[in-house]
């Protein structure tokens, strides 16, 4: 039997500094926000039949809400899809964001995607 291929993209988010300050409506990154947004973005960007292709295996696995780290699972078909629509997002609610991708990993255990896991 063969298993899903997926690819594993570990992205760094960086907010807008000057919005921190502002105490009347702070933003915590989490996966449910993350995820909302990147598929806001891939349905926004690559319309519904991107959205519905890529939706499958798309999963945003971990969210480190003090460093920004997210680690985000697609498939190895759909990994670029997932890919550019990220860096395509500029906002979090209503706080900019913008990502930077730290690696690329094709599995979770043994690669680097671990040493990325803050706990």
């Amino acid at each position: 039997m063969v298993g899903f291929k997926n690819r594993y993209l570990v992205m760094e988010g960086f907010l807008d500094p000057n919005r921190e300050l502002a105490a009347e409506d702070p933003i915590i990154v989490t996966q449910f926000n993350v995820s909302k947004a990147v598929k806001e973005s891939i349905l926004l960007n690559f319309g519904e039949c991107g959205l519905a292709s890529s939706v499958g295996s798309f999963l945003v696995k971990y969210v480190n809400p003090i460093t920004k780290l997210c680690i985000i699972r697609s498939s190895r078909e759909e990994y670029q899809k997932v890919w550019s629509a990220i860096t395509m997002v500029r906002s979090i609610g209503n706080c900019p964001v913008m990502f930077n991708l730290l690696d690329l990993s094709g599995e979770s255990s043994g690669s680097k995607v671990d040493n990325y896991y803050v706990f």
